[in-house]
């Protein structure tokens, strides 16, 4: 059975910071060492929330979320208003089976409506599954910088990645 797609809801941060909590501990994504606990992962949520960026779980038929994604600020300076970083992180149980591709899809379509111009990825570790996964979906490579970031006892790369939403940067956008 297909996933549903909905909005992140605050009673879905218990099943969101144990996800990314396995991110932090196991991969390479994420830059950060220890896991936040479900009273800053709250406070990131509202934050992005209140901001008005799309966030989003895809759950199973039993309601278990099965991962998650957001677009969020990728700097907040004002003449960056019309570029959105996207964040995605799946259950360990979920991962292989196409629900990243289902959440970026709709990640990007939500992003489009709200008006945004351009999306980043900022891959962590350069993970070639998140690299194929943003390929599929029409991202092109814009760069890798070299070892900047230092975890599980190695360098990391960060790949970063764009595609244009909507009419991309070929009209203005509406002020």
């Amino acid at each position: 059975m297909r996933p549903i797609l909905r909005p992140a809801e605050p009673g879905d941060i218990p099943a969101i910071t144990r996800i990314y909590s396995d991110a932090v501990l196991t991969g390479t994504a994420s830059y950060e060492l220890s896991p936040p606990d479900e009273t800053e992962m709250r406070a990131r949520f509202d934050a992005i929330k209140r901001q008005g960026y799309p966030y989003i779980v895809a759950i199973d038929s039993d309601g278990t979320v099965l991962g998650y994604a957001y677009a969020s600020a990728f700097r907040t300076r004002p003449a960056y208003r019309w570029l959105v970083e996207d964040s995605i992180y799946l259950a360990e149980s979920a991962r292989g089976r196409g629900l990243g591709r289902l959440l970026l899809e709709e990640l990007v379509r939500l992003s489009t409506e709200l008006g945004f111009r351009q999306m980043a990825a900022v891959i962590g570790g350069a993970s070639p599954a998140s690299v194929a996964l943003h390929t599929a979906c029409g991202f092109s490579m814009v760069g890798t910088m070299t070892g900047t970031g230092f975890k599980q006892g190695k360098w990391l790369d960060t790949v970063f990645m764009q595609r244009a939403l909507g009419e991309g940067n070929g009209t203005d956008p509406d002020p």
